[in-house]
């Protein structure tokens, strides 16, 4: 029996399809990893294809290793020459052969989010730009931006002309552009635009890459920006064998410079390719995908797909409205706790997926109150933490003297007393000098009024360069070993913070086991582990990559770091009009920011295989302050057939809130009498007749911004009234009727 004989008819078209551009349209959960690692075994085993002349690029590092092992099995010998990598690991491993093109040393360092926000203090101080109206933040931001649409600070400039905001972030990019060259790194950006700029400069290079993969496939193409499109056309304008697999209906990452129309006009850049759609899915039951296909399918801007399965029907959704945030973390802790007791799930098996971070507190909380062992993925990142950055930063500065964010950050690591002034006249004489921080500690003597900081400077720079030298000889854990022995790293720590030194200690234990690992995987593919090698490994982790799925622990995810997973039991929290979709997005005047929720609604019902829990609050804390939030529009796009348990009135009258508002606001005041000892009444305002505001309670009007509602309460409070009204469209909110100007509506409804 042929390998081929287990795919299905459109999966065997999408596999045996291996000429010219081609473009998968993969569902949720119908098999697009399979796909194309039968496509890789048919192109070596039945074409003659050469393993050499394969990419194959993923956007998360588990996923190029889960792919990896798969055509691993299948093809065996020669696998191992096929390139299986992320977008950035690879531009990593042609920028170090040819880099030096650009004007750039092949040891650059790579710099994260923090060395990213690091640097642009330093390049805000310099420029002496006001950070209160300039947020850092926000230049970073911009400048991503820019590097995404391939736009140069040059470029910026000129676009700036006439615009004087847009001219200090133009000042601010070109000073950040030139820091970075200065210290010999890129940021993530950088490595794709470097890339293409390698590519676009140097034909040689891009004749020899464009010779060596003649075959190139790119997974979730619909994640992919304007400068990964740049990059994968020119690669592959020479032979045009160009396989993209994507959905364009788990598209979410706009926000991180996705560009949706790389999928949706794939075919007006390639005129001659061919489409494929894979609609079958295997994950899910019947009832699931029809709740998802009901979901999407409101949805304009897309490729016209529907998912099927031959998997039971299952069990229907179960959709629940609670009081308030903490009843709905309740439930779902003893949901989760039953499933468990009934032996019918694992804490494994289930997710509790919602919106934004800061919805992880209460799941945490009654979750540790219950004893239900969670993750929460997405978190501080293992590579953040303080004792974690120190170790990295003496690595990169030993490998790199020229990457002035490490030095700085470890010359008072442990401390040496080495002043900030000392350190300022440092930087002055750097910059001076034009040269770099390092560069000019090692000439610390011709540093004017340097004085007493001098030995102190010195023995700082005999370490690191004992360092080097090292570095030479021992193999990188021996290394990371040699450093934190020699410094007393760990009794430095126990100095600092005696509390947490415990937990940071294993955390660097945790760091010597990452270090083992990357060199026995070294060992095994036959090369030869280094230190820029492992800090490029550091550099590319992403926070999904540090989920165990062997652990048994109930997972908490936002629904963007959710994708790509799947579990048996998913609990979608917080789906309420204001949260999700978000407030920012109903009121947004662009469609497609609806359209970009809906997706991430599509993308959380799909990652259920079994049961498929909704859950919604009619009131919830929201940055300190009290919400009231009708339920998610997305929730009313679900047929009712598909619906089983339901709890809470989704689709609730105002006069039923009403009620129930007016019995919550009493027991609140006859809570506040008796808890505080409060023994004068609590005063009753009434609106007097041709005093009020226009309107009256049970009235219904209309805002220039929220649209259409209920007037739920009128308060008198000193100069102005307080008026309570349920939007249609965005629940509960509270104003003052002189700056709310609500318009009272006639029976006509106008």
């Amino acid at each position: 029996m042929s390998i081929y004989d287990s795919l299905n008819e459109m999966q065997k078209k999408a596999v045996f399809q291996t000429e010219g551009p081609v473009l998968i349209l993969a569902g949720a959960g119908s098999g697009k990893t399979r796909v194309l690692t039968h496509r890789i075994a048919y192109l070596i085993e039945e074409k003659g294809v050469n393993p050499w002349n394969i990419l194959a690029i993923t956007f998360t590092n588990k996923a190029a290793g889960e792919m990896r092992e798969r055509v691993d099995h299948l093809v065996g010998f020669g696998s191992e020459s096929i390139w299986v990598s992320t977008f950035h690991s690879a531009c990593v491993r042609i920028l170090r052969r040819f880099i030096d093109r650009l004007g750039y040393d092949t040891n650059f360092t790579i710099y994260d989010t923090d060395d990213q926000k690091s640097l642009m203090k330093e390049v805000c101080k310099y420029l002496q730009i006001d950070t209160k109206t300039y947020r850092e933040r926000a230049l970073l931001s911009a400048i991503s931006s820019a590097k995404n649409e391939m736009i140069s600070p040059q470029e910026f400039l000129l676009q700036a002309e006439g615009d004087f905001s847009k001219q200090k972030i133009a000042e601010v990019y070109l000073e950040y552009e030139k820091q970075l060259r200065a210290n010999n790194a890129l940021d993530f950006d950088d490595l794709l635009v470097r890339t293409v700029q390698l590519f676009e400069t140097q034909p040689d290079v891009l004749d020899y890459y464009q010779e060596r993969f003649r075959y190139i496939m790119v997974d979730e193409y619909q994640d992919t920006n304007t400068v990964q499109f740049h990059l994968i056309r020119i690669l592959s304008s020479k032979y045009r064998n160009l396989c993209v697999v994507g959905d364009d209906d788990q598209s979410i990452y706009k926000f991180r410079g996705a560009n949706i129309k790389n999928i949706l006009n794939f075919e007006s850049e390639f005129p001659d390719a061919t489409v494929i759609k894979l609609e079958q899915n295997y994950r899910s039951t019947s009832n699931i995908l029809n709740a998802a296909n009901a979901v999407i399918h409101n949805n304009i801007g897309r490729k016209d797909k529907t998912l099927w399965t031959e998997n039971p029907e299952g069990e229907k959704i179960a959709c629940k409205q609670f009081d308030n945030a903490y009843d709905e973390a309740d439930y779902i802790a003893a949901a989760i706790q039953k499933k468990v007791k009934e032996e019918r799930a694992s804490y494994k098996d289930c997710a509790v997926l919602y919106r934004t971070n800061a919805q992880s507190r209460m799941f945490e909380e009654r979750f540790v109150s219950t004893n239900i062992p969670y993750k929460v993925i997405g978190g501080v990142n293992f590579y953040a933490r303080r004792e974690i950055k120190d170790l990295l930063a003496y690595l990169r500065t030993i490998e790199n003297g020229r990457d002035d964010l490490a030095v700085r950050r470890i010359i008072n690591v442990p401390k040496r007393g080495i002043g900030l002034t000392s350190i300022n006249r440092v930087q002055e004489y750097a910059l001076q000098k034009e040269t770099g921080f390092y560069e000019a500690l090692l000439a610390a003597d011709l540093i004017p009024g340097i004085g007493r900081a001098l030995s102190k400077l010195e023995s700082f720079v005999a370490l690191i360069e004992h360092f080097k030298e090292e570095a030479g000889r021992l193999t990188p854990l021996a290394l990371l070993t040699d450093i934190i022995e020699t410094l007393d790293y760990e009794n430095y720590l126990e100095e600092i913070d005696m509390e947490d030194a415990e937990s940071r200690i294993e955390n660097i234990e945790e760091l010597k086991s990452k270090l083992a690992s990357y060199e026995e995987s070294c060992e095994e593919a036959g090369e030869q582990p280094t230190l820029s090698g492992f800090l490029e490994e550091v550099a590319l982790v992403a926070d999904i990559d540090n989920l165990d799925e062997e652990s048994d622990y109930v997972v908490l995810m936002t629904l963007h770091s959710a994708k790509g997973l799947e579990f048996s039991y998913v609990f979608l929290a917080g789906m309420e009009d204001g949260l999700f979709p978000s407030y920012m997005t109903i009121t947004a005047d662009d469609p497609m920011e609806l359209e970009e929720e809906r997706r991430l609604c599509y993308v959380g019902i799909t990652r259920a295989m079994k049961e498929l829990t909704l859950t919604c609050a009619k009131r919830r804390m929201v940055r300190g302050e009290t919400q009231y939030n009708i339920a998610s529009r997305f929730l009313k796009e679900i047929p009712e057939s598909l619906i089983g348990t339901v709890s809470g009135t989704l689709r609730e009258r105002p006069q039923m809130e009403i009620a129930r508002n007016q019995t919550y606001a009493k027991a609140k005041a006859a809570f506040h009498s008796q808890a505080f000892g409060i023994k004068r009444p609590v005063q009753q305002f009434k609106v007097a007749s041709g005093e009020g505001p226009g309107y009256d309670v049970g009235d219904r009007v209309r805002h220039m911004k929220f649209g259409e509602g209920l007037v739920t309460a009128i308060t008198e409070g000193g100069r102005d009234y307080e008026v309570t009204v349920e939007f249609d469209r965005f629940g509960v909110k509270k104003m003052f009727a002189a700056f709310a100007k609500l318009q009272k509506m006639d029976e006509s409804g106008f």
